[in-house]
């Protein structure tokens, strides 16, 4: 593996940065967050001026066939601003349906994931009652389901397309702590859905998918954490000095860079080994959402308390940091799930 970027990555991080520097300012998020978590004018410039929504479709259906470090350079720009975009269900979407949806199921979705013609969302495993293609059953914590034209369902076994337009399908959005990624209750009383031909590779590849966007999201929301704390601290004078020359400051802000590091070669470690197909893919998938997650919460936290009490008002922007990382943990199972997984792994092949 060759952990240098190309020059390809290089120009898609920077621009991606930019863009969302620009375009997902703090006013922007707040106003999406007074009305349902999704701000429509970055969503919109993001697929159809730069084309990123397509970033990891491949060309035959419209997209630019780039791959998953080029995917984590873009999730990291967008986790630094707390962009309100549907980046992580239409990231999931997009995976399940190229890795197991029939031909017809591609050529009917992917184009129009591509584009941002519509937006997309999958949800958690569910107790679903199944008759044929006909399902029942509640689902929670579905990521900005509030606003989705589809969705994938699954019940851990099987995965289904469903329409947002269905009959029989209603959704509520339930008050959640981070308004910048509304998380809907799905309510299917006989829903026709459309199952997907391969459900176990669409389950795999949208869950990985999720993962490395949530891994990515964090290490951009923590880097953004110092990044902003460290401006903070030349600035906020205390006792005739500026309050970052003092040596307890200088170690909390030491220790934040440390878990960045580590956060960012976990990231980059995963998002090349799901591109090469490397065995060591899974366990390094796991690895960065377990570190990546775990640390935002730490750098976030250190954030407000850096701050002091500015810090902790509502109009600060650390609170919308702090409700991101929360989140992010607990977005697509824990750290202690996933630890779980990386030892049930390293004990297999000790065996």
């Amino acid at each position: 593996m060759d952990f240098a970027f190309t020059d390809e990555q290089a120009m898609i991080a920077e621009t991606a940065r930019q863009f969302f520097t620009e375009t997902a300012t703090s006013k922007r998020t707040r106003e999406a967050m007074k009305v349902d978590g999704f701000d429509r004018d970055t969503w919109r410039s993001f697929c159809q001026e730069l084309g990123l929504s397509g970033l990891l479709i491949s060309e035959e259906f419209g997209g630019s066939g780039l791959g998953m470090v080029e995917f984590a350079n873009v999730a990291e720009a967008a986790g630094a601003q707390v962009a309100a975009i549907p980046l992580l269900g239409q990231t999931m979407v997009g995976q399940a349906i190229a890795a197991g949806g029939s031909d017809e199921q591609k050529s009917a979705w992917l184009p129009r994931l591509a584009t941002g013609e519509i937006v997309a969302t999958a949800s958690g495993n569910a107790e679903l009652i199944a008759k044929g293609n006909i399902l029942s059953g509640a689902i929670k914590f579905v990521p900005h389901g509030n606003i989705a034209d589809m969705f994938i369902v699954s019940d851990g076994k099987n995965a289904w397309i469903v329409d947002g337009s269905a009959r029989g399908l209603t959704v509520e959005t339930p008050t959640t702590m981070d308004q910048t990624r509304p998380l809907a209750t799905l309510t299917l009383d006989n829903v026709d859905a459309d199952p997907l031909a391969d459900s176990d590779a669409a389950l795999a590849a949208g869950k990985s998918g999720g993962w490395i966007c949530l891994a990515a999201e964090a290490l951009g929301g923590a880097q953004a954490c110092l990044d902003r704390t460290v401006a903070y601290s030349k600035e906020r004078v205390q006792f005739g000095r500026a309050i970052g020359s003092f040596q307890a400051y200088k170690h909390r802000a030491a220790d934040m860079m440390i878990e960045i590091e580590q956060a960012r070669s976990a990231v980059y470690w995963a998002a090349c080994a799901a591109d090469e197909g490397s065995d060591d893919a899974m366990m390094a998938l796991h690895a960065a959402k377990s570190f990546c997650a775990d640390s935002y919460f730490k750098c976030a936290g250190d954030m407000i308390q850096l701050h002091g009490g500015i810090g902790f008002t509502w109009e600060h922007d650390a609170h919308l940091f702090f409700k991101r990382a929360r989140s992010i943990q607990t977005l697509l199972q824990n750290s202690v799930w996933h630890n779980e997984q990386i030892a049930t792994m390293i004990l297999g092949e000790a065996a």
